[in-house]
């Protein structure tokens, strides 16, 4: 949906979208993760996705924000889960009350919602986490006030962001136990915040 503003239509309109590319990559994401972890990511997802449509109908951005950080933190023992919840909830907390926001600020909630994640997850930059797409995003995202300029630069910059951390072991998490073997795989947390963002482009399906 391109508008001037992101608004809790805009939010509606782009949910679906997400739920549906979580659930069309649901196995690649569980594949990706079993190569490190649980191999349940695909899963936590879908289950996270399917709470996200029947949110709230208020004309208030925080309040829907604060809807999808339940949707994810309903997701029982996933610290993806918890991570992108309490992301959730920093954005919330900015635009508690707020009917639009300028996409110039999404710069600003993407930065609140890393420093979030990093206190909840005990984790920084140069992990190869969620977090460092999340960075990558923010900083892409300076001053661009167009929607769909805005998806492509940040997607831009996750692709980036992946291809740049492949070549480095992981530093956080079960996954760190691989360390030199983590060089050459890619974190499924950043995979999957890519197809999150992949699912807001004006030509995605």
């Amino acid at each position: 949906m391109m508008t001037d503003h992101m608004t809790t239509a805009s939010i509606g309109w782009a949910l679906p979208r997400v739920k549906a590319s979580i659930l069309r990559h649901a196995e690649e994401l569980n594949a990706l993760d079993g190569t490190l972890g649980d191999g349940d990511l695909g899963v936590t997802l879908c289950r996270a996705a399917n709470r996200l449509e029947s949110g709230p109908s208020a004309d208030d951005i925080g309040v829907v924000f604060l809807h999808c950080a339940k949707a994810f933190s309903g997701v029982s023992g996933s610290t993806y889960g918890t991570l992108l919840a309490t992301g959730l909830m920093a954005a919330a907390k900015q635009t508690k009350g707020r009917s639009e926001v300028p996409w110039s600020e999404i710069t600003q909630l993407l930065g609140a919602a890393g420093v979030a994640m990093a206190a909840r997850g005990k984790s920084q930059l140069g992990d190869k986490t969620v977090l460092d797409v999340i960075e990558a995003a923010r900083r892409s995202t300076a001053n661009v006030d167009n929607s769909a300029r805005l998806v492509q630069a940040t997607l831009l910059a996750i692709e980036a962001t992946i291809a740049e951390f492949r070549g480095l072991p992981f530093k956080q998490g079960r996954a760190r136990i691989f360390g030199e073997k983590g060089v050459g795989r890619d974190d499924p947390g950043m995979i999957a915040f890519k197809y999150i963002v992949e699912s807001l482009l004006p030509t995605a399906q």
